[in-house]
């Protein structure tokens, strides 16, 4: 039986600097990964990077078989890059699917070898899948994937189903229309970005539309089937009928297979890996981090994890998850909708003194320059200490503009700064001055 100083579980964001760190302080440590598609996990392969190039690529108006060409080529180039750089570290890689035994004992089984190792440090950093949502059919109807599946395709559909009105379909859905595929979204709920305050849900749904996007709301999708090659998905009695069908209804924890059951490593009522605040389960020097944990599913908190984890096996502590506040979000629509805090409808169920103010972006000089009025800014403040408590900026360069928010609520810095901070012109971030200006 092999023993490592540190074995991660999964070669995603968080685990592979881990490792580096460890091997470079003289440790030894191995990393597994079961899919050699997928070295480097989730956000290089089939997540961030892929999907935001296919997205940058189709506002240049490239025709599909050239997005996809570049998406492919992109992936390939870093998720080399990631195995090579494990491979030259010292470190071992293994092309195996782990599971434990015990408590720390874990079995790597290969087409090649069956073997069993140990390590004083196990790290479970083995991402999320696609939830899969129980309509019949779903699982084997050709041509009905998950975001996964539609990176894959080697045509572009003509018309494309997306159920679930949440980030992926979202985001999917801006892709997919700017390529000329004619997108309907079967929302289950009364409207998209449910999180968000109503005018930002509107006016996302507007501008969708405007862009030849169909809405189904309250929809109950109840069947999927072929029709040739083509997907009959039935919704609420009625039929509809598209070249491809996508279901995203979100991710949840990729915990099947791990053998969680042979340990005393417990599940949190979402699924996830039970954690404390240094994302050590509850089985001491087994860690797990990133989106198997459950929680935040975004690359930044796996690395975040990344240093936490680091921190709390150097004694120093410097990070934890109780320290971690703040947290930004963005997505990929046009224009971008980032967010960070609280809403305007949450401060006032909280009973929050605040006061919030709003600036559409078409009332902005940087709309003018470049032809788009699409867009509206909304900041809440508390107007008794005058400290940001949330953001929503749906414009152009939101999802950097929303960094600076970010600093500003950590480090509780007055709205009034911002308000009269200068600025580099023309440019969207100097309506800071403006939105701010209670």
């Amino acid at each position: 039986m092999k023993h490592y100083d540190f074995l991660i579980i999964g070669f995603g964001q968080a685990g592979r600097p881990l490792a580096s760190q460890m091997v470079a302080k003289g440790k030894t440590a191995a990393i597994v990964e079961q899919d050699p598609m997928m070295y480097g996990g989730t956000c290089i392969n089939i997540g961030c990077v892929p999907t935001k190039t296919m997205i940058a690529d189709a506002h240049k108006k490239l025709d599909f078989k050239d997005v996809m060409d570049r998406r492919n080529k992109v992936t390939a180039i870093l998720r080399n890059g990631s195995a090579n750089s494990v491979k030259n570290s010292g470190m071992d890689l293994y092309l195996a699917k782990a599971h434990f035994v015990s408590n720390k004992v874990v079995e790597l089984v290969s087409d090649q070898e069956t073997l069993q190792v140990t390590a004083d440090v196990i790290v479970i950093n083995t991402g999320a899948k696609s939830r899969v949502l129980d309509i019949p059919g779903l699982l084997d109807t050709k041509n009905v994937v998950d975001s996964t599946g539609l990176q894959e395709l080697k045509e572009q559909p003509k018309t494309l189903g997306i159920i679930g009105g949440g980030n992926i379909g979202l985001e999917m859905t801006h892709l997919f229309t700017q390529m000329g595929t004619k997108v309907t979204i079967f929302e289950h709920g009364p409207k998209i970005l449910g999180r968000m305050d109503d005018e930002f849900s509107q006016l996302a749904q507007t501008y969708m539309e405007e862009d030849g996007v169909t809405f189904k709301f309250n929809a109950g999708v109840e069947a999927v089937k072929n029709q040739g090659d083509q997907v009959i998905l039935t919704a609420d009695g009625k039929d509809y009928l598209f070249d491809v069908v996508m279901y995203a209804a979100g991710r949840v924890p990729n915990t099947d297979g791990l053998g969680l059951e042979n340990t005393d490593i417990k599940l949190t009522e979402r699924g996830g890996i039970k954690v404390d605040d240094y994302c050590q389960t509850t089985v001491p020097n087994v860690y797990a981090l990133g989106d198997v944990r459950g929680d935040f599913q975004f690359t930044y908190i796996s690395y975040d994890d990344y240093r936490i984890v680091y921190s709390h096996l150097m004694g120093d502590n410097q990070f934890s998850l109780s320290k971690r506040q703040n947290i930004p979000t963005a997505t990929f629509i046009n224009p971008t909708l980032a967010s960070i805090g609280l809403t305007e409808t949450m401060a006032k169920e909280q009973g929050l003194p605040y006061k919030a103010n709003s600036l559409k972006v078409e009332n902005t000089l940087r709309a003018y320059i470049t032809n788009d009025f699409r867009g509206l800014m909304k900041v809440v403040v508390n107007k008794e200490t005058d400290t940001i408590l949330g953001a929503t900026i749906f414009s152009e360069a939101a999802h950097e503009i929303i960094n600076l928010l970010k600093m500003a609520m950590d480090h509780n810095i007055p709205y009034t700064y911002i308000k009269d901070q200068i600025f580099t012109h023309p440019t969207m971030a100097e309506n800071l001055n403006n939105v701010f200006n209670f």
